[in-house]
């Protein structure tokens, strides 16, 4: 197992590596974590949801993401609410209070799905959430030592010394530990570390033995790693990330307070001549050749907080301009002209929210979640809908999670079609006035993911500022990227002793 002394030490990615290095051995590896939180998700093929994290350790050790992987999914909608989603499928939202009351059903959750995987698989690489030492939820964990002592697991423990005080971090922690569960704490990995590593091996001296636990490792930090963020504290970086040059594309991502899937603009942030900027005041919009709305899990609350601070206002100027907007599944909805919730979904029952009117569509939550993978082409049969910045392709894929139904007034953006229905219909919206031309809302994530319409989308960008589009270097592809990482950590940490836990 896996833990870490505070979220975004790197566990996942750890996780994954390991999980790329032993499939590479031959043995039949699996990730799991019993607990995630995070408004990233991913859409299995049999159609349910799970931690997106878990999807790529899954990829990297080379089988198929399931929901045994994440049998508990949690997705923040309020500082004390979130949706809980169990085995891949919605439950509702809950308050934090209540859903803290259902742990002794949700631990038979954690054992059936833990147990299922250990029965399938040679190694099951677990990730803990946070840090086991939060003192004050020992009695309810779900994810952490609950799950160390459940499974007979060595546990390595992760700190980040980019962030700083490792060494306190890793001192406290095992502090704060009772003994049962300090005894569970086999090895550190020290993560992330910058310059010469001479410099810092008096400290990992001391830190052995202070503690009596031996470093296993030091990982270095791996500059331009293309995996992606599990959750949204890297958006703290990317914010304040430079502008755009004139030879380079300014794409600017609304930070909403509850934005999800922010893996939907990880692709573009690779280009080498895209700068890509997550904001959250309306002046951060200017200049940006396309202003995107991403999704959201409080769709409704989030458009409220578009007209509380000025966005409302500089969108529909920017489209008065015709400059490119883009909505993607809450943005889309948002762009709409009206948003339903009859049942109280996510408001009170019976709300109903003007949208931005820059989109003809209206969205009505309803109590059934569309979790599915979609194919999806660019549209073959409107010839008089027009050009879009997408230009023409085909043998996309992306996935829906959402809840509602969108009626569209007006030609698709895409054609799409997914297991459920064969045949391709339209998806998303345009929008149809000299005002709002140059509006698109789709409700598909993971579209950029996908080579061609992403090249094509920032060709039509850079036309927009009268040139050409150099030729990119390809973006390494995510099997690269897990190999690249896999390499560092095989070198730098001491699997000669994690071979002797196994």
């Amino acid at each position: 197992m896996v833990q870490g002394t505070a979220s975004s030490v790197g566990k996942s990615l750890l996780v994954a590596a390991l999980g790329r290095i032993y499939a590479r051995r031959g043995v039949r590896v699996a990730p799991f974590k019993a607990q995630n939180m995070a408004l990233n998700a991913h859409v299995t093929p049999d159609g349910l949801e799970i931690g997106r994290a878990q999807a790529l350790q899954a990829r990297a050790c080379r089988v198929v993401p399931e929901v045994a992987m994440n049998p508990i999914l949690l997705k923040p909608e309020a500082d004390a609410r979130a949706q809980v989603v169990v085995l891949g499928r919605s439950r509702g939202s809950r308050p934090a209070r209540a859903y803290h009351d259902d742990k002794t059903e949700l631990r038979e959750v954690v054992r059936a799905t833990l147990a299922d995987l250990r029965s399938r698989f040679e190694l099951v690489i677990i990730e803990g959430a946070g840090s086991p030492a939060e003192i004050n939820l020992r009695d309810r964990d779900l994810v952490n030592m609950f799950v160390a002592h459940e499974a007979d697991a060595p546990v390595l423990l992760v700190g980040d010394i980019d962030r700083g005080g490792v060494f306190a971090h890793l001192v406290g922690t095992l502090a704060l530990l009772d003994d049962a569960d300090r005894a569970r704490i086999r090895g550190f990995v020290i993560n992330r570390f910058r310059g010469d590593v001479t410099l810092l091996e008096p400290g990992l001296r001391a830190l052995e033995q202070r503690t009596g636990t031996p470093v296993f490792g030091v990982v270095p930090y791996v500059p331009r790693l293309r995996l992606g963020d599990e959750d949204s504290l890297s958006l703290d970086d990317r914010a304040r990330s430079r502008r755009a040059r004139a030879d380079e594309l300014a794409i600017a991502v609304l930070r909403l307070p509850r934005i999800a899937n922010t893996d939907d603009f990880d692709a573009l942030a690779w280009e080498e001549d895209v700068v890509l900027r997550f904001v959250d005041h309306p002046s951060e919009l200017d200049g940006a050749d396309v202003v995107i709305l991403p999704g959201s899990k409080s769709t409704i609350a989030d458009l409220a907080w578009l007209r509380e601070h000025g966005f409302a206002r500089a969108l529909a100027a920017r489209a008065e301009r015709g400059e490119l907007i883009l909505g993607i599944c809450g943005g889309c909805q948002m762009l709409g002209r009206t948003i339903d919730d009859p049942l109280g979904i996510e408001a009170t029952a019976g709300t109903s929210a003007p949208g931005l009117g820059l989109l003809p569509l209206r969205t009505q939550f309803g109590a059934a979640k569309t979790t599915r993978r979609v194919e999806v082409r660019s549209r073959s049969n409107d010839p008089d809908a027009g050009e879009t910045p997408f230009g023409s392709f085909a043998d996309a894929h992306g996935y829906w999670i959402h809840a509602g139904r969108l009626d569209v007034d007006g030609p698709g953006l895409f054609e799409v079609r997914d297991a459920v229905d064969s045949s391709f219909r339209p998806e998303g919206s345009i929008g149809t006035t000299a005002a709002s031309g140059s509006v698109l809302g789709t409700m598909v994530h993971g579209l950029f993911e996908n080579d061609e319409p992403r090249r094509q989308f920032l060709e039509a960008l850079a036309r927009t500022r009268g040139r050409r589009r150099a030729p990119a270097a390809p973006i390494p592809t995510l099997e690269h990227e897990l190999d690249r990482f896999a390499d560092v950590v095989e070198e730098h940490l001491d699997l000669g002793r994690i071979d002797a836990l196994l």
